[in-house]
């Protein structure tokens, strides 16, 4: 059974943040779901910097968000005497390594007016910078 697309609209979603670390926004972008009044189509959301990624991860134990931190803090150490790009503070050369190694857009597929996210599943932003306050998401609804 094929459905045709008759709406496709954009949202900016503010997410307040509050330093490093991984921001669940999954409540967010499903509310624009509801918003659009998409029944069957594509969720597209897209983050607006450099120095900061989105991930489907697990939402259930925090240890896993936890670890992931640690993890990509080890991997892409501050304070790297090799970094030439300095001049916005010892984390903003690694937070943009980190969005390099990440990804800034994610595809999530709408079923029955609901995100097709698996039962553990969650969108998260993270935030790879310290004094960061606020992030811009767009999140593109194509569908019926």
């Amino acid at each position: 059974m094929s459905t045709l697309i008759n709406q496709i609209a954009t949202v900016a979603l503010p997410v307040t943040v509050n330093g490093q670390g991984l921001y669940n926004v999954t409540g967010k972008v499903a509310a624009v779901v509801q918003e659009m009044g998409i029944i069957t189509g594509l969720m597209t959301v897209f983050i607006q910097h450099t120095s900061a990624s989105l991930l489907i991860q697990e939402n259930a134990d925090p240890a896993v968000t936890h670890d992931l931190q640690n993890w990509l803090a080890r991997l892409v150490p501050e304070l790297d005497p090799l970094y030439t790009h300095t001049e916005e503070g010892p984390d903003d050369m690694p937070a943009h390594i980190k969005s390099a190694l990440t990804t800034v857009s994610l595809s999530v597929p709408v079923v029955d007016s609901r995100l097709a996210l698996g039962t553990w599943q969650g969108i998260f932003l993270w935030e790879h910078r310290h004094n960061v306050k606020q992030r811009r998401i767009l999140v593109t609804g194509v569908g019926a």
